[in-house]
């Protein structure tokens, strides 16, 4: 496969083709650095990743016509999370089955599952086995009406196999991460801490494709709109006046220009975390939820690490994501994902988390 060398921060990394598929990328990215058997092990994990997005986004696209919408008829979980949706059902044991199946995921913890699952399989296999930690589809409560959705994945080496406590690992512990996006085109984008790669499903071809070779995010964000300049933030403005003052005072000041930033500021808010994500790492700018509400093992880690493999920051208003030691698998807190410029000027106004929760449901 063709490449050449890109510079980033210090290290030599290879750009490959675009067009190449995924797993040729991966096995190249992977060709120094890694052992054999580690570079086998993701090679499998993520042709199964694959398999399942492929069929999680087939079943989107024909949700309306089978029957899929609307809550499962027992929704799963407890009080802490979301009712299912009939879909989230679905792709959370389309994910389950896939990743079962390679035999090197050990322990699985799912947004639609209580407890991890161990994988006795794995356990019980020689060689290396890993942790997949994962919400199946976010952002399910868009679903009936056609509205961007995602599965968010992450990827941890197993210490101890099948030990439910090893889902509740830091995120720097992750050696890989990724998102899929289920919009007007699939998107899968997958960092193995080398970088983000963003491929696109061509169905043509039934493979993912790379169409967005080593993705940074702006150092502060900037969307080119008919040839004006526009820095952009993405939040529920509806709750303004339950913010506490200092993110008040924040998106007061970006929305004026009076912060760091002369330029005024727009808001792009699609209530999808993925979709709105996705847009943030491409155009730069913060994605946010100051409340407690986005959970720390499969939303904000993954994609914690995904927007520092792509330049940016992760932060909860207070704190870098990455170092928070998780305590519980469903653990909520705020989330501050974006541009690097962007992110530390929001934390200098302190008081941004709204911890305080004024009585609507989350």
């Amino acid at each position: 496969m063709q490449a050449h060398a890109l510079r980033n921060e210090g290290t030599e990394l290879h750009t490959p083709l675009k067009g190449s598929t995924l797993a040729a990328v991966l096995a190249e990215q992977l060709s120094t650095g890694s052992s054999e058997g580690r570079r086998e092990d993701l090679l499998f994990i993520f042709a199964a990743l694959q398999t399942a997005v492929k069929k999680i986004a087939h079943l989107l696209s024909r949700a309306g016509i089978e029957d899929l919408f609307g809550e499962a008829t027992a929704a799963a979980g407890s009080a802490e999370r979301d009712k299912a949706k009939k879909l989230d059902v679905v792709a959370n044991e389309v994910l389950k089955l896939a990743l079962e199946g390679t035999g090197r995921v050990s322990l699985m913890a799912s947004e639609e599952d209580d407890e991890p699952v161990s994988v006795q399989s794995a356990c019980d296999r020689d060689g290396s086995s890993y942790v997949a930690v994962f919400d199946p589809l976010d952002g399910s409560r868009n679903i009936d009406a056609s509205i961007p959705t995602g599965t968010i994945f992450g990827l941890y080496p197993a210490a101890t196999r099948g030990d439910p406590t090893d889902a509740l690992q830091r995120g720097t512990q992750q050696i890989a991460a990724a998102y899929a996006l289920y919009s007007s085109a699939t998107m899968l984008v997958v960092s193995w801490g080398s970088g983000v790669h963003g491929f696109t499903l061509d169905t043509t071809l039934g493979e993912f494709v790379l169409t967005h070779p080593h993705i940074r995010i702006p150092q502060r964000g900037a969307l080119m709109l008919c040839l004006n300049l526009s820095f952009i933030y993405s939040v529920n403005d509806a709750r303004y006046f339950d913010w506490p003052e200092g993110l008040r005072r924040y998106i007061d000041d970006i929305r004026q220009g009076k912060g760091q930033n002369p330029k005024q500021y727009s808001a792009r808010y699609i209530c999808s975390l993925v979709a709105d994500f996705h847009r943030t790492l491409l155009y730069g700018g913060v994605a946010m939820n100051p409340r407690s509400h986005l959970r720390l093992v499969y939303e904000a880690n993954p994609l914690g690490f995904l927007a520092e493999q792509a330049g940016g920051r992760a932060s909860d208003g207070k704190r870098r994501i990455l170092d928070i030691q998780p305590e519980k698998l469903h653990q909520r807190l705020p989330l501050f994902l974006g541009s690097p410029d962007d992110i530390a000027e929001l934390e200098t106004y302190e008081d941004v988390q709204q911890i305080h929760n004024p009585g609507y449901t989350v």
